[in-house]
């Protein structure tokens, strides 16, 4: 991807959603841009109007580090944001690839037998591991019996992005689609940011740009966010509506992957039917094909 492009098109975008009231800046005049001025937004970092321009122009390459917190105070910028301008950072001087660790196998389909291992011992809940591109790389039983429309090609490891944006299911499977498509953009932009030289990441988006409206207007929000924890909603075509509670962990021994779990309050309706799902997917091990 291209870096100056990047960076150029993310301070742009920051700078349009802060208001001048929000910024606590005097609102004289006429404003021919939506947000902040760049003159604003200098003077709000303590740099020259010239150095800012510079920087939204996407010479960040060489920006310190003071430099960077300054223009992402004065941008609001959440952590995730932050983050996102340091990598883009990193990426523009050289140092990114330097700091990242190495992922030896970060393009393979398969996961360690030991991480299968670990995801089949947590039988009562359903539990993936993916990485940042939203490949979903394994699952335990439950996990597999939650996804199973996405299973749908024997052959490799299913895309969660992919199944979002280009699988008609994914409407019914989602049933907040345009909060788990912001999300998944966002998760996707924030990989870009970390990792550069991703060439499937670039081919996915790509192919995603190319065959999806949807994904093609949310991609050019620039959005990020920092994947962790929180609510989701699903409809299974089996057990019907299900609210889970998901924890996201990386995994210190396969940089740039993911543990995901998934849980539900006791006594819900979710955890009932969980219990069903759970049940269901016991009578599909001597017929797995149904689940794929």
């Amino acid at each position: 991807m291209d870096n100056r492009a990047e960076v150029r098109e993310f301070l742009i975008s920051r700078r349009a959603k802060i208001t001048p009231e929000r910024a606590g800046v005097p609102h004289a005049g006429r404003r021919r841009v939506p947000g902040l001025r760049r003159s604003e937004v200098a003077a709000l970092a303590g740099v020259s109007v010239e150095y800012y321009a510079k920087l939204e122009r996407g010479s960040v390459g060489g920006a310190s580090a003071g430099v960077l917190d300054a223009i992402a105070r004065a941008l609001q910028l959440d952590d995730a944001e932050r983050r996102h301008l340091f990598h883009l950072a990193q990426a523009a001087d050289g140092t990114a690839a330097a700091m990242r660790p190495r992922r030896g196998g970060s393009q393979r389909q398969a996961v360690r037998p030991s991480l299968q291992w670990a995801l089949d011992s947590i039988t009562t809940r359903p539990a993936i591991v993916g990485n940042n591109r939203s490949d979903l790389l394994a699952a335990n039983h439950l996990g597999r019996a939650l996804y199973a429309d996405v299973y749908t090609d024997p052959t490799g490891a299913p895309n969660l992005a992919r199944f979002a944006f280009l699988d008609a299911a994914a409407r019914r499977f989602y049933p907040d689609w345009d909060l788990y498509a912001d999300i998944t953009v966002a998760n996707l932009r924030t990989a870009a940011g970390q990792d550069p030289h991703d060439k499937a990441l670039h081919d996915l988006v790509g192919e995603l740009s190319t065959r999806s409206d949807d994904f093609r207007r949310r991609w050019g929000s620039h959005n990020v966010r920092t994947h962790a924890g929180g609510l989701k909603h699903f409809h299974h075509h089996v057990v019907g509506d299900l609210a889970l509670a998901y924890e996201s962990m990386d995994l210190r021994g396969d940089p740039g992957l993911s543990m995901t779990i998934f849980t539900a309050e006791p006594g819900s309706s979710t955890a009932h039917a969980l219990a069903l799902l759970a049940s269901w997917a016991a009578t599909q091990e001597s017929t797995p094909a149904e689940l794929t």
